[in-house]
């Protein structure tokens, strides 16, 4: 799912959530359309949520890149399809959809009860609108790549043709045609994300630049409507959205939401019962190993150490950029600076993400580059003196920028003190910054050595790959590879399963071998969930929660 800029390539971290249920009378209620039973309801409900010192920084569908934002968007807003639990496709906006013989042509049908928060329906032309904005490069969608295989998408991206020419078109108020330039095997997951979702003309068009920068600048079809958030604050609500088709089935009536930076402060608030969750690192998670709230749930996000090769032309070095990365001792790092349950990655796809159909394996585990993620400091000085006498410097001084959080901050502290005390020459600054301040230097290309993260949008490794090709919008250390481009081209391309996996695998050896940017560790969320707390959906790529089925219990 979206860009975190925690450590952007080779590593996913684990974070840990504590929820509780709220207490008072039950009430009964049927089976959802998820499959969850409701029964033994508590009548307040009401839950109060936390983040890991993240801030939104859109509700736009078109401009959101982070998880954060992501997350509030596809709770409050609806697509064709929803992604449940396991990556499942359930019915959104679309109630029928019919597939051509050679899988190029998708007809939606769409479901005539569904309406905005303001009480307009959502139309075909909604979607028709929403994705042509999206792929317009006037509006400047760092997600507008994902578009490709839609036809003519990336011609308009390019500015070589224009958005009307994009393949869907609007049959009528209820109908949506899809026209494909290639087939997609993944496309109907595509469509469960948030950049797919519709969009409101005349509401974006009265907001103008505004759209999206506050919860009361926009208009919502899904569950939940956002509420209180004005664009710079870290509280917000997400209430129920009384004008959703699918109103009976959404059983919390509010979710209170903030940002809690320091996991000390968010696990007191939740012990002090404030926090139905509260997210949990290092020394917390093992002091409440044994306890029988603490779930640990994989996750497809991976943190990673990015080098910003165009800012500092030394970075280019592929024996310099290797040479840090074989500093960095993975298990050390997850299990004592972590100890959050957060894993080491076997390369830039995350483990369990997908399976090869070929072998029934893991695509992750079956192409395990050693070297990715290998520590070997003899090897890695070895290395270092070479690459500084390829580029003819003797020493060299870097800024490493992460987020303010404390998970970032000993991430941080590690790695900077491991490549300073094992590289001769080598000096680093930290640079601190709140998560949005550092994801607007990290998209502007305004940093040496950043801690970024990355979470797949959608289960499929080219969700991870396709994003370190030399001209992705998310490249930003601007590595390139011309070998590593051509198989991610033929992965995109062919309709042969076979040679699809094979370019994806080798695509993968690659960027390990080559150290585009130094895996760190893979994350986990560890949550004290609390056995009243049930119904919520976790989603290894996509969301990471889906509030819509979640309720509490007596």
């Amino acid at each position: 799912m979206k860009w975190q800029t925690i450590a952007k390539a080779t590593a996913v971290t684990v974070t840990t959530g504590v929820l509780l249920a709220g207490c008072g009378k039950s009430k009964s209620a049927s089976s959802d359309n998820a499959g969850n039973t409701t029964s033994s309801m508590a009548q307040s409900q009401v839950l109060n949520w936390s983040e890991n010192g993240q801030d939104i920084t859109t509700l736009d569908s078109s401009l959101a890149t982070d998880v954060i934002s992501s997350t509030m968007i596809s709770n409050s807003e609806e697509g064709l399809y929803r992604i449940g639990a396991h990556n499942k496709i359930l019915p959104g906006i679309a109630t029928k959809t019919v597939v051509s013989e050679d899988k190029k042509t998708y007809t939606f049908t769409l479901r005539q009860n569904a309406k905005w928060s303001n009480g307009d329906p959502v139309t075909a032309q909604d979607f028709v609108y929403s994705w042509r904005r999206t792929v317009n490069p006037k509006t400047a969608s760092q997600y507008a790549y994902i578009y490709s295989g839609i036809k003519n998408a990336d011609q308009i991206s390019a500015g070589k043709m224009n958005p009307d020419t994009l393949g869907i078109k609007a049959d009528g108020k209820y109908k949506l045609t899809v026209t494909l330039s290639k087939p997609m095997e993944y496309f109907k997951l595509l469509m469960g994300f948030d950049v797919f979702f519709p969009q409101d003309q005349k509401v974006v068009q009265e907001y103008g630049k505004d759209y999206g920068t506050t919860s009361s600048k926009m208009v919502y079809d899904g569950p939940f409507k956002m509420t209180g958030w004005k664009g710079t604050n870290s509280t917000w609500a997400l209430v129920r959205n009384d004008h959703y088709w699918d109103k009976k089935h959404v059983y919390l009536q509010r979710i209170n939401d903030q940002d809690v930076k320091s996991t000390t402060t968010g696990f007191n608030l939740f012990q002090s019962g404030k926090l139905d969750m509260a997210v949990l690192s290092g020394q917390q998670v093992k002091n409440e190993k044994n306890n029988s709230k603490l779930v640990i749930r994989k996750t497809s996000r991976l943190n990673y150490l990015e080098f910003n090769q165009k800012k500092v032309p030394a970075l280019a070095n592929t024996k310099l950029r290797q040479a840090m990365s074989l500093t960095l001792d993975r298990k050390e790092l997850v299990n004592n600076v972590l100890g959050d349950g957060s894993v080491v990655p076997h390369g830039f796809v995350t483990n369990g993400l997908a399976t090869d159909p070929t072998t029934g394996k893991d695509f992750a585990t079956e192409n395990a580059v050693a070297q990715s993620t290998a520590y070997d400091n003899a090897k890695a000085k070895k290395l270092w003196a070479e690459g500084l006498k390829e580029v003819g410097k003797k020493s060299l001084t870097l800024t490493l920028t992460h987020d303010d959080t404390d998970q970032m901050k000993a991430l941080s502290e590690y790695v900077q003190g491991q490549l300073t005390k094992e590289l001769p020459g080598l000096k680093i600054t930290s640079i601190e910054l709140p998560y949005k301040n550092r994801l607007a230097r990290e998209t502007a290309g305004n940093f040496e050595l950043v801690i970024s993260a990355w979470q797949a949008d959608f289960s499929d490794p080219i969700s991870d790959l396709g994003i370190m090709t030399t001209d992705n919008s998310y490249n930003f250390g601007k590595w390139t590879n011309s070998a590593y481009d051509a198989d991610v081209k033929t992965a995109n391309n062919t309709t042969n399963q076979t040679t699809r996996w094979n370019a994806m695998s080798d695509a993968e050896k690659t960027i390990g071998t080559e150290e585009g940017d130094a895996p760190l560790s893979q994350n986990v969320i560890a949550q004290m969930l609390n056995p009243k707390l049930k119904g919520l959906v976790y989603n290894t790529a996509g969301l990471d929660y889906d509030f819509k089925s979640a309720y509490m219990a007596k």
